[in-house]
């Protein structure tokens, strides 16, 4: 059975994978989700490390600390399920280093656009928070998401973007 991640047992991981990182090249580690919910307080728990990297080998012994340390782990991004948003690469959130590992948050801006649009209660939970901690500003995520051109929706058949707007402002118009 798997452990719920914690903040305690999140830092453990973020340890145990700068501790196995190889070579001495510096990596940088993208929390997504529940970590984030998590890290910054929202939650106490979550049940999966929603993670992503820019370089696959920081991940060479993840099977290893998946074992150790009993965790859920996913790969994952938000533009997995939702368009790409302008600038995302500029957004992420730095938390702090291990040795050569730097962990971030992933773009919030992303991350609650996907939330979103998932829609599920916990997601929406979380997406309020984004707002309301100020990790992200309600109106410029509005211009990014409204800045999406109808072909940025052509590899996610299950969206259109009339209903993405209107699910953004519509969420949007009830957190005010």
């Amino acid at each position: 059975m798997r452990r719920s991640l914690t903040l305690e047992i999140l830092q453990e991981f973020m340890k145990a994978l700068a501790r196995s990182a190889p070579g001495r090249s510096p990596y940088r580690v993208y929390f997504i989700g529940g970590c984030t919910a998590v890290h910054s307080g929202w939650r106490a728990s979550t049940i999966d490390v929603d993670l992503h990297a820019d370089q696959d080998d920081i991940f060479r012994d993840i099977q290893g600390i998946k074992k150790r340390l009993q965790l859920n782990i996913e790969f994952v991004r938000p533009e997995d399920f939702v368009p790409a948003l302008a600038g995302s690469e500029d957004r992420h959130v730095f938390i702090e280093s291990f040795g050569r590992v730097s962990f971030y948050h992933y773009d919030p801006c992303a991350q609650l656009f996907s939330k979103v649009v998932r829609g599920f209660t916990q997601d929406m939970q979380d997406a309020e928070r984004f707002v309301n901690s100020a990790m992200v500003d309600a109106e410029r995520f509005r211009t990014l998401v409204h800045g999406i051109p109808e072909k940025g929706y052509a590899r996610y058949p299950n969206l259109s973007r009339q209903a993405v707007l209107e699910a953004i402002d519509d969420f949007l118009s009830q957190i005010r």
